[in-house]
């Protein structure tokens, strides 16, 4: 090609670049002038679910009723239950909705609900949005239905040059997940929407975990719902996306028809159809463990840094759980501990209390970045003595998943990447919800969660670490020469790794480079 049409070529593409961003830089935020005004509705005693809930919750005053939802299908299952049996509202909080089987599955049944008469509230994280404009704009023409996006994007054809433009408040993202029902059941924990996160890709899975909770506690969760969908960083999408076509509602219902005959959807349709959740609530006979728990959430302020510290959920977290005194069992798929936090272990760890971390290993982790983050902090959390448990990259297994013990049983040997974000302290109080022990969630994103006072929940999670995690896991050691080698069990056996496994030389190269890069409070 002649020098002449490469330097043509490239003013085109130059010329095109400026353009984009010279749009990008014009799209202002719409006003939030006139926008509606609602909050959570209190008097849902009567209906489905108040009847079945209100005798159980009065028979343990003071006390939330927690189910762990540790498998995709019953995570799922409890989802499309609970949105079933709504009679008056549901409110519905996700960094991430896929456009994907299970994403339109819970778009059409949020549909059918408002068909019913709920009230129908949606607040998506903006950054979790790719690919799903048209289906917000149609959910949101449904007079029962209203959708928010947090922190959007203003410039949509291109939304990474919106970070060229608008960096400071687009790096700050709403991470919660919350899926609340008539104020009478909640589900929150560190799933999104999305086949990965329900057993259903057939790549990627992620272990993850849930739990569904009944109780004083989903007032709570309603409250907090309230303050982010009146927050300055929710805005409509009626203003952010051309609106739906007349009728094009309608389409919602057939795609989620048509993928309920394919049959990649059989094994959800029979989960529905075969979940006991329901019935077992309405009976009485859904296990359920009574203990005080509490709510601890970020200002939604802090999506636009103005959020004092003492608003942050993790110096809420701190206040709660306290200092640990003798153990501290901590599962985090993407564990950035950062100096400081590093310090802070190992000052833990001098005073005599137990650490246990199991994080992903760089061939399960989705983020290859982050490993990095923690990768350099190896060395000082394993000489301070912490053990360090890396979560294996597991290839699907024909048959039924796994079931592994306790609230971390997740997907057994389907589950390929570490996604559940919870830690017990002292055998006594346990925390599960969306907080990765990294420097985005403690300064940058919004998080949510419960503290569970629970001494037979830290048992489970202090079990997993003594049984499936080192099954599963790959433990990471430091050898007198001050090298690392990690060491895994197979079929009774130990097998030893000198250099990380599942990396190659150029690899472990490029975690060595962006080790050194000063990017931790990014991550």
């Amino acid at each position: 090609m002649a020098l002449t049409s490469i330097r043509h070529i490239a003013l085109r593409w130059a010329a095109c670049l400026c353009a984009a961003l010279l749009v990008a830089s014009c799209s202002p935020l719409p006003t939030l002038d006139q926008r509606t005004t609602s909050t959570d509705l209190e008097d849902t005693e009567t209906t489905w679910l108040g009847r079945a809930i209100t005798p159980l919750v009065a028979a343990h005053p003071g006390k939330a009723g927690i189910h762990p939802l540790a498998g995709g299908h019953d995570a799922f299952a409890a989802r499309m239950l609970l949105a079933r049996r709504a009679e008056r509202s549901l409110d519905v909080q996700y960094y991430i909705w896929r456009d994907d089987l299970t994403g339109t599955m819970l778009f059409e049944a949020l549909h059918a609900a408002a068909d019913r008469g709920v009230r129908v509230r949606l607040l998506l994280d903006d950054n979790g949005t790719s690919g799903i404009d048209a289906m917000l704009a149609l959910l949101d023409s449904h007079p029962g239905i209203e959708v928010r996006l947090f922190n959007p994007f203003t410039f949509r054809p291109f939304r990474l040059l919106n970070y060229l433009t608008d960096f400071a408040r687009l790096n700050r993202r709403m991470h919660n997940k919350s899926f609340t029902a008539d104020n009478q059941a909640t589900i929150i924990g560190g799933r999104n929407v999305g086949d990965e996160y329900f057993d259903a890709a057939e790549g990627v899975l992620f272990a993850d975990l849930d739990v569904l909770a009944v109780g004083p506690i989903v007032a709570d969760v309603s409250r907090d719902f309230d303050r982010y969908w009146a927050s300055a960083s929710s805005y409509p999408v009626d203003r952010l996306l051309p609106p739906a076509g007349p009728g094009q509602i309608t389409e919602l219902a057939s795609a989620a028809a048509f993928i309920e005959r394919d049959p990649a959807a059989a094994a959800y349709v029979e989960a529905l159809r075969n979940s006991s959740l329901i019935g077992s609530l309405e009976e009485g006979r859904l296990p359920l463990h009574w203990a005080r728990t509490r709510m601890v959430s970020d200002d939604p302020a802090k999506g636009l840094g103005q959020a004092p510290p003492e608003a942050h959920m993790f110096q809420q977290l701190q206040e709660i759980i306290g200092n640990p005194e003798e153990t501290m069992d901590l599962v985090s798929p993407y564990f950035v501990p950062a100096e400081a936090g590093t310090a802070a272990f190992a000052r833990m760890a001098a005073r005599g209390v137990t650490i246990r971390v199991l994080t992903n290993s760089f061939e399960a982790t989705d983020v290859a970045v982050v490993h990095a983050g923690y990768a350099k902090r190896r060395q000082a959390l394993l000489q301070a003595g912490i053990t360090l448990y890396e979560m294996r990259r597991l290839s699907p297994q024909p048959g039924p998943a796994e079931k592994g013990s306790g609230p971390l049983g997740s997907s057994g040997s389907s589950a390929s990447s570490l996604h559940a974000k919870t830690f017990s302290v002292d055998g006594s109080r346990v925390y599960i919800g969306s907080f990765n022990f990294d420097p985005r969630s403690a300064n940058l994103n919004t998080e949510m969660g419960f503290v569970i006072e629970s001494p037979m929940l830290a048992r489970q999670i202090a079990g997993a670490f003594d049984d499936s995690i080192p099954r599963r896991s790959y433990r990471v050691q430091r050898a007198e020469t001050g090298e690392l080698y990690w060491t895994e069990t197979r079929a009774g056996e130990t097998i030893r790794h000198d250099t990380e496994p599942g990396t190659s030389f150029w690899q472990r190269m490029a975690l060595r480079f962006l080790s050194m890069l000063p990017i931790d409070w990014l991550l």
